[in-house]
Parts: structure tokens; sequence; C-alpha cells
């Protein structure tokens, strides 16, 4: 199912490019997009690795290696910024009422909000900068951000810093993989098989410490 999951990705980063690398990336700054795969793929289209696919910005083919790679890494960049707004004008107007109301369908139950909450109070502004490039938490620091009154401007500045260094250093991954790119995208693939049973262990274990709780 993962591979699956993995492999829509790859095929609609590359028959929409660009595109659909700025779409995405907007996703995951809300909701988790695989940003980590979106990148990768799209340094290595960038590198020319794939004979059928190429970097192509408003009907114009880049035929420049580097300048594939900038475009795609500017489309990431530029893509996450903007869901970040769009995550941020959520929090500030829902409040924290919204997200208590809705957080579940945006996938911020109140573990998760309190869990940001504590990740502001302890490193305050920076906590934005410092969760753009930390794995899984990048996509939860939008919606907190509003509702825990985070200046726009500073938030958008910081923002743009840590989503830069992110899809620049992913992509730049990517990129240099190049036409071994299929043998890092299999590993991949079993990167997330086992991240997945990992999470359901801890589940497993948090579900059994709960009714053993409840039982004493």
């Amino acid at each position: 199912m993962l591979a699956s999951v993995s492999g829509s990705i790859t095929t609609f980063v590359g028959d929409h490019g660009v595109y659909a690398v700025f779409l995405l990336m907007a996703i995951d700054a809300v909701f988790p997009a695989a940003s980590e795969l979106v990148m990768v793929y799209a340094g290595a289209l960038a590198s020319g690795a794939f004979a059928s696919q190429h970097v192509v910005l408003f009907g114009h083919q880049i035929d420049s290696g580097f300048w594939a790679f900038v475009t795609m890494a500017l489309a990431g960049t530029l893509g996450y910024l903007a869901g970040s707004i769009v995550g941020w004008w959520i929090g500030r107007r829902g409040g924290r009422p919204f997200v208590e109301r809705h957080g579940r369908l945006l996938h911020l139950g109140p573990e998760r909000l309190e869990r940001a909450e504590r990740w502001f109070d302890r490193h305050d502004r920076w906590a934005v900068l410092l969760g753009r490039i930390t794995p899984v938490v990048r996509s939860f620091v939008s919606i907190p951000a509003g509702v825990f009154g985070m200046p726009f401007w500073p938030y958008v500045w910081l923002t743009a810093i840590g989503s830069a260094i992110w899809a620049f250093a992913l992509a730049g991954i990517g990129y240099a993989f190049g036409s071994n790119y299929e043998r890092f995208h299999h590993a991949f693939d079993l990167v997330l098989v086992a991240g997945a049973a990992l999470l359901a262990l801890y589940l497993v274990f948090r579900w059994f410490s709960r009714l053993r709780s409840r039982r004493a």
C-alpha cells in the first residue's frame, strides 16, 4: 500500500512537474503529503534521470540541469510557503475552539495541539524555523502558529527560510542520485514500511498502557 502511495506521488510529479511539486508541498504545509519523497523525486527529475520527463515551466522546457534544479526547489519552497500562510490564517481566524472542534479532520487532535503548544512555549518564534526543518513536526506547525498568535511577517520569513532549506536540501539529494534514483526509491519504500511498523507497535503499546492504567 505504501509503495502504491509513493508510486502515485512520483507519477503525479512526473506527469505535472513544477505544478505538482507546488501543489503537493502546499498540501504538506497543513497535511502530511510525503514532502521528502516529492522533493527528492523533483531533484532526480531535474537531473535528467528520466528520459521521458522534463522540467517545464509556462510551456518552456528547461534544458539546463542547474536551472531545472533551482526551478523545482523554488516550486517546493513557494508551494510550502503558500500552504503555510493558508494554515496560519485558518488557525488565526478559527482559534483554539475551531481546532478543538475540527482538529481531527485537520490531523490535529487534542494531544497533537498540546504538543504543538509545548513546542511553541519551548522555542518561542524559533519554533517555526525549527519545525520547518524537522520531519513530521513540519506539517503540524502552520495552524498552531495562527492559534497561538504568531505575528504574520516573522512567521512568513521564518517559514520561507526553513522551507527553502528543506526543499533545496532534499532536491539536492535527488539531483545527486540522478540515474540511481530507483535504488533510492526502493530504499525509501523500505524505510516507510519500517516506520509504519514501528508506529503500529507504538500505538499498540500505548493502548495496552492505557488499558492497564484503567484497571489499576
